[in-house]
């Protein structure tokens, strides 16, 4: 556990100045990982619902700042900092955090339940800027377009997945807290935050839908212009696919892969097959499709498995809540 002691305001104000420097909006926090500038409307009646316009400070993450001076202001109001936030949703970069916990006591494997998430969605999370948490998590630090707000979440996505959008703030490298220093993960320091790619930007930004919508956007009734949906045989006509129809679709996608692509499209082709039904009598047909991009046929099994579980488990979820 990280030592506080009289030099670790000053090492937090040396953090924030250089992550200002960088265009990161930062604001000082305590040990805690609170604002460590308390309201200056603290006891007002009614309650003063105000972001900083009245020009005092103490109003959390919209004091949040890249000028120097004003960095150094605030830090020197809130003395005993020992750490600093950094605003997300914020110009220039309009950081997105992706807060993945990791509790191995209670079965909690936040970055297992990522990976699995870009196996579904077909993304994958590239090189950017991870911070690693006194308890053994992670930050993945990503950046979104101006035209798009993601709001924050806690595990909303998957269990142990908290989402920090506008609105929300990021505890930064250098921090220290009641329970340990905030630290840049090795080999990540020269990385500047990379893109949110746009399958994941579109499952922070868009509403659950209800599972029947869902079903339909699955059989292709909705018109989804996805590599998936695009091969099951579904045209302007809003035919609904046959099994065989919608086999063959799956099964040509899978030839489609390319190197990289081989496993994530077969698990993707798989629990499309299995969520409509027939993905036991495909099987066979999806392995073999794996095999001839150059996938092992026990990978490709596995990898089957796999959907098949994670659709089953879907299903029973569903008829526990109807």
């Amino acid at each position: 556990m990280a030592t506080i002691d009289r030099q670790t305001p000053t090492l937090a104000l040396a953090h924030a100045l250089a992550a200002a420097g960088r265009g990161l909006p930062v604001f000082p926090l305590s040990a805690t990982k609170l604002p460590a500038l308390r309201s200056p409307h603290r006891g007002e009646q009614p309650p003063t619902h105000c972001r900083g316009e009245c020009g005092l400070p103490g109003h959390g993450v919209h004091d949040a700042t890249t000028d120097p001076a004003a960095v150094r202001a605030l830090f020197a109001a809130a003395p005993r900092a020992t750490g600093y936030g950094i605003a997300c949703g914020r110009a220039p970069h309009r950081l997105i955090g992706i807060d993945l916990d990791v509790d191995p006591a209670y079965g909690s494997d936040a970055t297992g339940a990522l990976r699995q998430l870009a196996l579904q969605h077909l993304f994958t999370i590239p090189p950017t800027v991870t911070v690693l948490t006194p308890s053994g998590g992670r930050h993945l630090w990503l950046t979104g377009p101006a035209d798009a707000t993601v709001p924050n979440s806690a595990g909303r996505l998957a269990p142990g997945i908290d989402i920090r959008g506008t609105g929300g703030y990021l505890v930064g490298p250098g921090s220290v807290t009641a329970h340990g220093r905030y630290r840049l993960a090795p080999g990540t320091a020269h990385l500047t935050p990379a893109p949110c790619p746009r399958a994941l930007l579109r499952l922070l930004t868009q509403p659950r839908r209800p599972p029947s919508a869902t079903k339909d956007a699955d059989s292709g009734n909705a018109g989804t212009g996805t590599a998936g949906t695009g091969a099951a045989g579904t045209g302007a006509a809003g035919l609904t696919p046959t099994p065989d129809r919608r086999g063959e679709g799956l099964i040509q996608f899978v030839l489609a892969a390319h190197e990289g692509q081989r496993n994530t499209r077969l698990f993707w082709a798989a629990c499309r097959a299995y969520e409509h039904g027939f993905g036991d009598t495909l099987a066979d047909g999806l392995t073999a499709a794996a095999v001839r991009t150059g996938l092992p046929e026990h990978e490709a099994r596995a990898a089957i498995a796999s959907a098949a579980r994670l659709t089953s488990r879907r299903g029973e979820e569903t008829n526990g809540a109807a």
